[in-house]
């Protein structure tokens, strides 16, 4: 080995650190996801929403599983399965002819709606899937909430008040800058006008001027027309008076 070379690492030992790559390091956990909480009324229908994040691509093997625990109970109970591209629903027990699928797979869609609520399914709801090699993750819980009629969050009446208060604040501000914008429009409008009379006056005086400057010769020519006419009728005069005198 020259110097300065780095030591080679021996084949068996690249085979070792391969395997225990690909093969002894743990997968990247699946993630789950449903909403915390839904509320339904009695005899209305409900769905329960479930998707997920996976690394890998969608599998054929993937599959969904819905568990049910009863208010107040301690055991949950299989109520849905879908696997190899089939949905299994429980025809024996409190949901029998109730669940229906709605999800899909494609679209990391595990969803399914329950028909016919009654008071007896307050409880929660557990989602979960597995997608080959990607099977390693929690489980994610949703809370079931029937009523006779299902009340009016705070929430929702709280974002409905702000929505309606943003509401006016928007309005009013529309109107206002719709009012101003006339306004400024009015304004230049008169401006506009106010100039087209000041550039009328302004021609006028001028045309004015132009006339009087043309006058002025005109009288003056007048002036002297007057002049020499009167100049040469004395001249006229003063000679018939000479000859007169010779005459005599």
């Amino acid at each position: 080995m020259a110097p300065g070379d780095s030591p080679a690492i021996p084949i068996p030992v690249l085979n070792v650190l391969l395997f225990s790559f690909l093969v002894l390091s743990p997968a990247q956990a699946i993630v789950v996801y449903t909403d915390r909480e839904v509320h339904g009324e009695v005899g209305s229908k409900v769905t329960l929403h479930c998707s997920f994040w996976s690394s890998e691509w969608i599998s054929e093997d993937i599959s969904f599983t819905w568990r049910y625990q009863p208010e107040g109970g301690r055991d949950a109970i299989s109520i849905f399965h879908y696997a190899k591209g089939q949905p299994y629903i429980d025809e024996v027990g409190a949901f029998k002819e109730r669940i229906q699928w709605v999800g899909d797979p494609r679209w990391k869609d595990g969803s399914i709606v329950i028909h016919n609520l009654d008071y007896s399914d307050n409880g929660t709801f557990t989602c979960d899937v597995k997608n080959p090699p990607d099977i390693v993750g929690k489980t994610s819980q949703v809370t079931l909430y029937v009523f006779d009629k299902v009340p009016t969050r705070y929430g929702v009446v709280l974002g409905a008040v702000i929505g309606g208060v943003l509401g006016l604040v928007l309005l009013l501000v529309l109107l206002f800058y719709l009012i101003r914008y006339c306004w400024l429009r009015r304004q230049a409008a008169l401006q506009r006008r106010l100039s087209a009379m000041e550039k009328g006056k302004l021609h006028k005086s001028s045309k004015d001027s132009s006339k009087r400057g043309r006058q002025t010769p005109v009288l003056y020519a007048m002036l002297d027309h007057s002049r020499s006419t009167k100049a040469a009728s004395e001249k006229k005069s003063k000679g018939l008076g000479e000859s007169r005198k010779d005459k005599k």
